[in-house]
């Protein structure tokens, strides 16, 4: 597949990017709550950034909240010998505790995020960072000068474009009046569309960053009924927004939608999680889905994709037609 760009940045990257959410391991919210996806091998971890730029990733978007900021440490040890071919997304907007992994709340004042920039900095080991995106959702005045704060930081040489992740699209169409701005990052799946979400990206000449592309897990192809996640795994004790697991367990209608359109997405010689990428890629031109992945194999699947390229009209019109 060719590349795609970063919307008015004009940066390029590959069509599919790297999530790095899973690769920070455990963290708890304020309550104890889990909100990372359990233990992990940090040398699979790089191991699995190492193969994804083997076959062509150039795009790794990560937070510095994931594993209150290991997913940014293992993402920058790994990647150090690349950093001159690939692009480099983070996130802020959360306070939290490195030492004890826990998330503590929200801070969108200008001072923490020139704060929270220079430590993204220096986990990642780089000199700038090349898509910065706000993490929580301040009141529109907040945002505004958070906005033109990222602006001063892209003329300071800390940051090359900034974003938003929000599934608002009167926050994006905000963030979008900053010149600097190139990507909104949303929630986009053969299971939730999100059409407005793709008119602002187009109308503003915005990049759509795309997460929860494979439903946490639900169109990954290993989880059925009798599936019963355990240990620090957000999916466990789920939060209210979570709506494809509960307890543990896929959520049985989520399960049922699936299964009638499995046939679709696997024709052609794809797997599941890679017709499940070839939607969204179909989806829109602006779209760069983000899977997660912290293994090998999972790497190999999920970027393996780009073999097949993007579903033909006739395979979404029968995708949505069954699904309506």
């Amino acid at each position: 597949m060719e590349k795609r760009v970063l919307g008015r940045s004009g940066i390029e990257v590959s069509p599919v990017g790297f999530g790095c959410w899973a690769i920070g391991g455990p963290c708890a919210g304020p309550s104890g709550n889990p909100i990372g996806w359990g233990e992990v091998d940090d040398a699979e971890s790089a191991r699995a950034i190492q193969r994804a730029v083997d076959l062509g990733v150039t795009f790794f978007d990560t937070a510095d909240v994931y594993g209150a900021g290991h997913s940014e440490r293992v993402l920058g040890q790994a990647i150090a010998a690349h950093r001159d071919e690939v692009t480099i997304a983070t996130k802020w907007g959360y306070t939290f505790d490195e030492a004890t992994r826990t998330l503590l709340g929200e801070d969108a004042s200008v001072e923490y995020l020139h704060s929270a920039v220079r430590a993204s900095l220096r986990r990642l080991d780089t000199d700038h960072i090349d898509l910065l995106q706000m993490h929580i959702e301040p009141p529109d005045r907040e945002a505004a000068a958070l906005r033109d704060a990222c602006e001063s930081l892209i003329t300071d040489g800390l940051i090359r474009s900034y974003g938003w992740s929000t599934d608002d699209p009167a926050q994006a169409v905000l963030f979008a009046q900053g010149p600097g701005c190139a990507a909104v990052q949303h929630e986009l799946s053969v299971l939730h569309d999100a059409p407005d979400m793709l008119a602002v990206a187009e109308r503003a000449d915005l990049a759509s960053i795309n997460r929860t592309v494979l439903a946490m897990g639900i169109l990954g192809g290993r989880h059925n009924a009798s599936t019963q996640l355990s240990g620090d795994d957000v999916r466990v004790k789920t939060p209210a927004w979570m709506v494809y697991y509960k307890d543990g367990t896929p959520v049985p209608e989520w399960l049922a939608r699936v299964d009638a359109i499995r046939e679709l997405l696997t024709a052609d010689g794809r797997t599941l999680p890679q017709g499940a990428l070839a939607w969204v890629w179909a989806r829109s031109g602006r779209t760069i889905p983000i899977p997660g992945v912290r293994t090998v194999e999972q790497a190999e699947q999920n970027f393996g994709a780009m073999r097949h390229g993007p579903l033909t009209e006739t395979q979404m019109s029968e995708i949505a037609r069954v699904l309506a």
